[in-house]
């Protein structure tokens, strides 16, 4: 493993709650440009909360976050959401997509955040407008979130977190809601952005089915 690849490092995080005490204790953890990467863990071992820290959603009480060589767990949140925006994707357990919304503008929605010129937001677009298509909801643009089933809107959901070609895909518990046949679905989809697209997909689940098809599988446990 050379510094040159590495596009995540975690050293010696630690995070603790008022009511759960100590969730994570000296963390450290290297993760590799194009790799795929399984947290596994009974729940309360800090599965979450460490996805949150590497997305910025949440800050280490101790250590350091270097994304591609640069400490970035001290940004402000002004930074932290220019970050988030630009090189980082999100798909949770619950799609989370806006109910008054149709499922295209939730899925372009994330293009607004961030400052494009007239022909990135071509090639955004149209890469959007073949994701749909690749992952069987591009019949589905003008329907809204409730009128669609739970796969086809955790498809849509993932489509979204695509939306600005981020660098790292943190993947929360996405097949938790799912059905057997739609979260063997969602399993390949995940891996086909990592494959094809060299997206770094992290995903954090509670079905070894999903994680032993990542290239590298981590047990939390104890902090």
């Amino acid at each position: 493993m050379t510094a040159n690849n590495i596009i995540l490092s975690l050293r010696n995080i630690s995070k603790s709650f008022a009511q759960r005490g100590l969730v994570l204790d000296c963390l450290n953890l290297e993760v590799n440009e194009g790799d795929a990467v399984a947290f596994m863990g009974p729940s309360g071992s800090g599965k979450t909360t460490l996805m949150n820290i590497i997305g910025l959603l949440d800050k280490p009480d101790s250590g350091e976050l270097n994304f591609k060589g640069r400490a970035v767990s001290g940004f402000s949140g002004d930074e932290s959401a220019a970050y988030r925006s630009r090189n980082i994707g999100f798909v949770f357990q619950d799609h989370l997509l806006l109910p008054y919304l149709t499922i295209r503008e939730n899925i372009f929605l994330p293009l607004m955040a961030v400052k494009y010129t007239g022909l990135e937001l071509k090639e955004r677009e149209d890469h959007l407008n073949d994701l749909m298509n690749r992952t069987g909801i591009d019949t589905l643009s003008e329907k809204y979130p409730f009128q669609v089933s739970g796969g086809e809107a955790q498809r849509a959901a993932l489509v979204r977190a695509l939306a600005n070609n981020p660098s790292i895909l943190l993947a929360d518990e996405p097949t938790g809601s799912l059905d057997a046949a739609n979260a063997a679905m969602m399993g390949e989809l995940l891996l086909e952005m990592n494959t094809k697209y060299g997206t770094t997909l992290i995903v954090a689940t509670h079905s070894r089915e999903l994680a032993e098809k990542m290239s590298h599988l981590f047990l939390l446990e104890n902090g």
